[in-house]
């Protein structure tokens, strides 16, 4: 995880993630022309700054100002390292999209997993759990989604 060294760097490196994944859904619905996968990332993009939004509390809470984490101060990678090559997106099928959005929600889930052995805070771990959660439910609608396309293809879902 680098440098987090107190609850205030873990919350500003989470944002940054937030602020992350809320682009990445903002420019994935606009580069496919896949309704369904253009809906659910306008949705996706706006929880996204719900969940920033909550940390953003839970930062103004310990007394600080809601600014950008220094991602150089950290030897992890900093917000935006994670952003796909949007012309490669534009090439994808609609699998490919499903599968690339899974990942991107389950490095999600991971990094909230991961923020939760750097705090013993209740009220941060309980943020930190919920929205790992909420990653993880992301997830799931991704993978029905791709489930429903391999059953109208005559695959077999495992």
């Amino acid at each position: 995880m680098g440098n987090l060294d107190s609850v205030e760097d873990v919350l500003r490196f989470a944002i940054g993630r937030e602020v992350e994944a809320n682009v990445f859904y903002n420019l994935l619905s606009q580069y496919t022309d896949i309704p369904q996968i253009r809906s659910l990332c306008i949705e996706f993009a706006s929880e996204e700054l719900e969940h920033k939004a909550r940390l953003e509390l839970e930062l103004m809470k310990l007394g600080s100002v809601t600014r950008p984490y220094m991602a150089q101060k950290l030897s992890c990678p900093k917000p935006l390292d994670y952003m796909v090559d949007m012309a490669k997106v534009m090439q994808m099928d609609y699998e490919g999209i499903l599968l690339l959005a899974m990942q991107k929600e389950k490095i999600s889930f991971r990094l909230y997993i991961d923020l939760l052995s750097t705090t013993t805070e209740p009220t941060l771990r309980e943020t930190l759990i919920e929205l790992a959660e909420e990653e993880a439910r992301h997830k799931t609608r991704f993978e029905l989604e791709y489930d429903l396309l391999m059953a109208g293809r005559g695959k077999t879902i495992e």
